[in-house]
């Protein structure tokens, strides 16, 4: 009796999705630049007047904890809704 020959079946290699998908929107980019914008303008309200002016040591701060502590945040986390079935919501004309 003769050998058979055993065929290699190929194994097909589907290609999976990457894990590290980049999830922002445009919306995500605009809020990340006002806080970058609200960030300048923070830093540059530091530098005005003398060292025991105001717009210095208190409307700065706010502001640069503003900038670091909402909008970073939010445009980090910030995620739109999808708007799942618009057609359930409508009423129908019979």
């Amino acid at each position: 009796m003769a050998k058979q020959i055993k065929k290699q079946s190929r194994i097909r290699k589907t290609r999976s999705e990457s894990p590290f998908k980049n999830y922002w929107t445009r919306e995500n980019y605009l809020l990340l630049s006002a806080g970058i914008l609200v960030l300048v303008l923070g830093f540059f309200l530091m530098t005005f007047g003398p060292w025991d002016n105001p717009v210095s040591l208190t409307i700065s701060p706010i502001i640069l904890l503003i900038a670091y502590l909402i909008i970073f945040p939010l445009a980090i986390l910030y995620k739109k809704n999808k708007k799942a079935g618009t057609s359930e919501n409508v009423p129908s004309k019979s």
